[in-house]
């Protein structure tokens, strides 16, 4: 759907958007309260849904304006940043163990794929070159133990 410039920006009581995001005051389901719901351009979901306070009648819900719309911007950045890294530290583990003498650092990244989820494990030298790599289930667990079984084995894919 391609709008118009212009028709993407709204500053209206219960609806404010500008570029990237959209803050829409909604009924609460839950009891006679508001709420805001803010969306992020494109995404389907919104990024974040809070309590909205009662307008002055304790009926109605209190207009957006300015300050409040930026600080909701703020809130559901920080809320999508937060995801973000979170998935990202699900999807990419690192390990460093000793073996012998030297430090080599192990890393699990998974591909998410529908089709053919699975990882890829590798192992780095202290400089980064990569002294082994193999691919792994999505499942396999890395931990100390299992990077150092892993490189005591030579290397071998993991059973």
């Amino acid at each position: 759907m391609n709008q118009n410039p212009e028709e993407s920006f709204a500053q209206e009581p219960t609806l404010w958007r500008d570029a990237t995001w959209t803050a829409r005051v909604i009924k609460n389901e839950d009891d006679d309260g508001w709420a805001v719901e803010m969306i992020k351009a494109g995404e389907p979901e919104p990024a974040l849904t809070g309590p909205w306070t009662m307008g002055r009648d304790k009926k109605n819900p209190k207009p957006l304006d300015t300050a409040a719309f930026n600080t909701l911007v703020k809130t559901a950045a920080e809320v999508l940043r937060r995801h973000e890294q979170q998935l990202h530290a699900t999807l990419h583990k690192s390990v460093a163990v000793t073996a012998g003498a030297a430090r080599i650092t192990v890393t699990l990244d998974i591909v998410l794929d529908e089709d053919d989820a699975h990882a890829m494990l590798a192992a780095r030298d202290e400089g980064g070159d990569v002294l082994a790599e193999v691919r792994v289930g999505a499942g396999f667990r890395l931990n100390a133990a299992s990077a150092l079984a892993w490189i005591e084995g030579g290397y071998r894919k993991p059973g």
